[in-house]
């Protein structure tokens, strides 16, 4: 299975304030979509055999099934079909996986998968009921509903990860972030947003959520909300956000016969399961399958996006595969902790910068897409590069 193409809507503040709150969610998908097949006239929208589109919270402009409303908004005939998927934080990723595995096993030629949450519109767990005896029996600790506190759980399962190496690594990230945005290695995967408010009509061309300009010393000074005297701030952990992704996919064989580039090839991928209430470790696991799966070890990875809902999950990941904070292998492009996450969405966004990162880099062969997921699951894929140079790499 290759990976054709992946663009994503400018990220935005969640909230009244924010640049989508005038904004419906499936709209936010059909920006998507529509970018994608304008990108690929080589592509016949009939050719698509599937859509697979993530949400966390399945209601409102969320809900009916997303994958197919959404398609049939944007204009794709109505003979393609479409589902809704959730796996909470990895529903794109999963969206990724599902229809890949449809590739492998010849069901499908090309698909279209993604994910979005406006969670200005659905907050985490809007509308959820979660069953009593998830507490009351103890199946999973109470801290586990509750996404920042897993956060400094997992400050105290790893005393080593301070305060301030989190802090740090989150300074660097907006740092990353702004160079990668003026060296051009962002805007191009952005498709604009037409935005109404009440004072009128927009356009949503940038990210709404980077800081530019953080130091350490001023997120030193931040409240900590999910403990008195803790760990975890608003400065370094993933903000609230609204925003939409969406890839091609397609048969190796069927990108050859269109004429669809080749921007990554998928090796192998794994979900794992850990405690609840330290969610932020499931990438650990999940890699550590995916690896054993490929035959590879770590040190074959040469790029590593791995999305920030926190700071001190990076770290978990990193600190346990011996990676130094600063790795310039990880994230060069900045992460969520300045451009946001918008739960479900984004996982492709994880692949879309990697592809861009991998053309840049053709003596990189392998990278890897990660993330941890709510309820205590991990998710990966490991990719490889098709401009990789064999050549250049062992000059």
């Amino acid at each position: 299975m290759v990976f054709v193409d992946g663009v994503r809507t400018p990220f935005g503040k969640a909230g009244e304030k924010g640049q989508y709150a005038g904004t419906r969610a499936d709209d936010l998908v059909v920006k998507v979509i529509r970018e994608l097949i304008r990108r690929h006239p080589e592509l016949p929208p009939e050719r698509v055999d599937e859509v697979a589109i993530a949400a966390a919270t399945q209601t409102g402009d969320q809900g009916l099934t997303i994958g197919r409303t959404s398609l049939l908004l944007a204009g794709l005939p109505q003979s393609v079909p479409g589902f809704a998927i959730d796996r909470m934080c990895a529903g794109a990723m999963t969206a990724v996986t599902t229809t890949a595995s449809g590739i492998a096993a010849g069901a499908y030629d090309v698909v279209i998968a993604g994910g979005v949450e406006h969670m200005g519109h659905h907050p985490m767990g809007d509308g959820a009921d979660p069953n009593p005896r998830f507490i009351a029996d103890r199946i999973v600790d109470p801290s586990a509903l509750n996404m920042g506190t897993t956060a400094e759980n997992l400050h105290d399962h790893f005393p080593e990860l301070t305060r301030e190496r989190a802090d740090a690594y989150a300074a660097a990230t907006q740092d990353r972030y702004a160079r990668a945005w003026a060296d051009g290695q962002i805007e191009p995967d952005l498709v604009p947003v037409a935005t109404a408010s009440a004072t009128g009509w927009g356009l949503a061309t940038t990210d709404e959520l980077p800081r530019p300009g953080t130091t350490v010393e001023s997120l030193a000074g931040l409240r900590t909300p999910f403990r008195p005297h803790g760990r975890v701030s608003a400065g370094n952990a993933s903000p609230l956000t609204d925003g939409a992704t969406g890839c091609i996919l397609a048969s190796a064989r069927t990108a050859e016969e269109l004429g669809l580039p080749v921007r990554m090839r998928m090796v192998t991928f794994a979900f794992a399961g850990v405690a609840p209430e330290t969610m932020g470790t499931g990438p650990i696991p999940a890699t550590e399958k995916a690896l054993r799966k490929a035959g590879l070890g770590i040190d074959d990875i040469g790029l590593i996006e791995i999305n920030e809902a926190f700071a001190v999950q990076v770290l978990a990941f990193t600190s346990h595969f011996g990676i130094a904070d600063d790795d310039p292998r990880v994230n060069p492009y900045g992460g969520a902790i300045a451009m946001g996450h918008p739960l479900a969405s984004s996982g492709v966004r994880l692949m879309t910068q990697l592809a861009r990162q991998f053309a840049e880099h053709p003596e990189v062969r392998y990278g890897l897409t990660t993330m941890c997921v709510g309820l205590g699951m991990g998710g990966s894929i490991i990719w490889e590069n098709p401009a990789f140079d064999t050549e250049g790499a062992s000059a």
